[in-house]
């Protein structure tokens, strides 16, 4: 495993193969990869002021809602790398592989998120206020996510999720940067 120190989050260069097949990863590729699609979250964010609390839709989030919704997944995926418990569905160990390969797999190796319905406890009723609030939340997310991915590279470790089981940190960051790259599409604002 070779480490190098970031300037930001500290050492996070950790050379693997994705587990899902695909090429030869490096963390830090990824978690740029992951705070690139914030970026472009933001952007849209910010070209959203107009219709920024309105929903498109009967059943569609808003601009802020989608914004909440992104931060909240970057955050409990950060309690999720790091063991703590999230909220994110707790399924059967048995099953988490069969999602892992239908899903998880499906999505890192395709580039692609389907259309799907999120948890729950993932369904914002409201968000940030204004995009200058979603630029915070969203880069405070960010932030968080990529710290608890270096710290689980740093032990060596892969991450164990509730939903997925074990997958690697690599893919784990970037079916974070894919989810934040389907809902930028949903943004009035995306070019």
């Amino acid at each position: 495993m070779l480490v190098e120190r970031d300037p930001l989050v500290g050492p996070i260069r950790r050379t693997t193969g994705s587990l899902v097949g695909g090429p030869v990863t490096d963390l830090n590729t990824e978690l740029a990869g992951t705070r690139a699609a914030v970026e472009d979250l933001i952007s849209a964010a910010e070209r959203s002021t107009a219709n920024w609390t309105a929903s498109p839709a009967p059943g569609k989030w808003s601009p802020s809602q989608i914004v909440e919704h992104v931060a909240m997944a970057l955050e409990e995926s950060a309690h999720a790398a790091s063991g703590t418990p999230s909220k994110f569905p707790t399924l059967p160990v048995f099953v988490r592989p069969l999602v892992r390969i239908v899903f998880f797999n499906r999505v890192v190796k395709h580039n692609a998120f389907p259309k799907s319905t999120a948890p729950n406890a993932l369904k914002p009723t409201s968000g940030p206020p204004t995009p200058a609030d979603a630029r915070i939340r969203l880069e405070r997310a960010v932030t968080r996510f990529n710290q608890a991915c270096v710290a689980v590279a740093g032990s060596g470790k892969r991450i164990t999720s509730t939903i997925f089981g074990a997958v690697s940190v690599e893919d784990f960051a970037r079916f974070q940067a894919i989810h934040t790259r389907h809902h930028c599409k949903q943004m009035p604002g995306a070019t």
